[in-house]
């Protein structure tokens, strides 16, 4: 399985206004700081703003921010709103479904069962622990500088 671009941008949105929990952020920063297009990040942030995980203010002092704490959003909710279906394989799609063990076949039970061991683990971490070193994180978008390390010659 591989997740889309989309949700890796989403989830990028999204640990950047936890870094920045109550305030408000412009597209245009977060696009900014990133190295990514300000067209996705507005996709993103509709979608994302749909779902009610952030909060979007138009206008001259506008911006998005997270609805909820950062420690009150979990990794899954951010990807069940960015992704359009987890169907690891055609038999988990019920509309188009030409294979013809359905009934005899077990790999979709086991699918299953990965698909649920991968949520719960994404439903244990938060956006807070995901910036919980929230000083190298700002360090790596060039927000804050971490002093250098000397180090000694012999």
């Amino acid at each position: 399985m591989k997740l889309t671009l989309y949700s890796d941008l989403g989830l990028r949105l999204m640990m950047y206004l936890a870094l920045r929990y109550g305030q408000s952020v412009t597209i245009q920063e977060v696009s900014e700081r990133f190295s990514i297009s300000k067209n996705h990040l507005v996709k993103i942030s509709h979608q994302l703003t749909k779902s009610g995980l952030i909060v979007s203010t138009r206008g001259r002092n506008g911006g998005v921010k997270l609805a909820r704490s950062p420690s009150e959003i979990n990794v899954e909710n951010v990807l069940r709103a960015t992704e359009d279906d987890f169907n690891l394989v055609e038999c988990f799609g019920e509309a188009k479904n030409p294979c013809v063990i359905i009934g005899a076949c077990k790999l979709s039970g086991v699918l299953d069962n990965a698909l649920a061991a991968f949520f719960a683990v994404l439903r244990q971490s938060t956006l807070a622990d995901l910036v919980k070193e929230g000083a190298t994180f700002n360090a790596a978008l060039m927000l804050e500088k971490i002093p250098a390390v000397r180090v000694a010659r012999s």
